[in-house]
């Protein structure tokens, strides 16, 4: 899709694989294409700082928190043609139906997140917005283990794999995170 190609855009895999370099590089050119950007990500990713989307290499690009994904549709600006949001997988199910509105008054939408959660199963709305997008790009990070492409996100609590059952989102926490190909992910379910 081009610069300012209407419809849906995902950018998604595992924690470390570009996710958000990705979508700050789209951004960047729909910005170089005069396109009227307008960025938003979930209240509860405070990872750097509140009102920016940044990489864990340091690129950076403002962006507006919200609650709720019907706040995107209540604080998008009259003349934003590119609409994106960060971290999608933090938030709620009804980011399905406002992307789809946006996607149909002729915005250009781009979703970047996690499509799985540390237990390698969907992540929230993620695989939902996956099969309505026009264009989905699933980027692999570099398995911790044996360096080999990977798919999933370990979380590890200290040094062990989390167990099934620990909560999927922790907020604060102080759980180490891990790129993993699926023959080292781990998951104990006992």
């Amino acid at each position: 899709m081009g610069p300012s190609t209407p419809g849906v855009e995902v950018i998604t895999g595992s924690m470390f694989s570009g996710k958000t370099d990705e979508l700050i590089r789209r951004l960047r050119r729909a910005r170089i294409a005069r396109q009227e950007v307008q960025v938003f990500k979930p209240s509860l990713d405070t990872r750097y700082a509140v009102g920016k989307v940044m990489s864990h290499a340091g690129s950076e690009f403002e962006a507006t928190p919200v609650e709720r994904a019907a706040m995107i549709t209540a604080l998008l600006h009259s003349q934003a043609t590119v609409v994106a949001i960060d971290e999608a997988q933090f938030l709620d199910d009804g980011l399905v139906a406002v992307v789809e509105g946006l996607a149909q008054r002729g915005l250009r939408v781009i979703v970047a997140g996690l499509d799985l959660d540390f237990r390698g199963e969907p992540f929230g709305p993620m695989p939902r917005l996956m099969a309505q997008a026009e264009q989905v790009d699933k980027l692999h990070a570099i398995c911790m283990v044996c360096g080999e492409p990977a798919s999933r996100t370990q979380r590890l609590i200290n040094g062990h794999p989390a167990r099934y059952d620990d909560p999927v989102v922790v907020v604060g926490a102080s759980e180490l995170y891990e790129a993993r190909c699926r023959r080292h992910h781990e998951v104990p379910k006992d």
